[in-house]
């Protein structure tokens, strides 16, 4: 028989409360359990003192004779100072996933098109301003000869 410390829930619909109870691991989450050791009430303020309530002679105890904590319970006890709970790392948690990458890139490459196409028009108005700015200016210097022209002629 595995032994299992864990929460079991209470309270009313939206409105949840913890026992921190030692079960056997087979037995329903709320169901039939071998001691009650504690209490979870996640409703509470985090500094709250009655947030969690821990009997930690009695979480010793189950402890050594090799009743497994769950994670959560795991944190509370680590808090209360009855077991040390190694940290862990995932550093791939808050990688997004295959298909969230996938968006991405897809909208990245319709940004990059959408750029393309907005510099390409602005690139032929340059060239059509510049041919535009260049024409006048050949015919002033047009115009301006034959106006030379005449007052030497005069």
């Amino acid at each position: 028989m595995s032994v299992s410390i864990r929460l079991a829930r209470g309270g009313a619909k939206k409105r949840p409360y913890y026992r921190i109870v030692v079960a056997n691991s087979r037995s329903p989450r709320d169901g039939a359990f071998i001691e009650k050791i504690g209490s979870y009430n996640p409703l509470l303020a985090k500094d709250d003192a009655n947030r969690v309530q821990i009997d930690a002679d009695r979480a010793r105890h189950w402890l050594s004779v090799g009743a497994q904590p769950t994670d959560r319970v795991a944190r509370f006890l680590d808090a209360a100072g009855v077991k040390e709970r190694t940290a862990r790392n995932n550093p791939k948690k808050g990688e997004p996933g295959e298909k969230a990458k996938e968006r991405v890139e897809e909208r990245a490459a319709k940004l990059a098109a959408a750029e393309e196409a907005a510099k390409a028009p602005v690139e032929e108005e340059v060239v059509a301003e510049e041919a535009a700015a260049e024409a006048p200016a050949e015919e002033a210097v047009a115009e301006e000869a034959p106006a030379a022209e005449e007052e030497a002629q005069g």
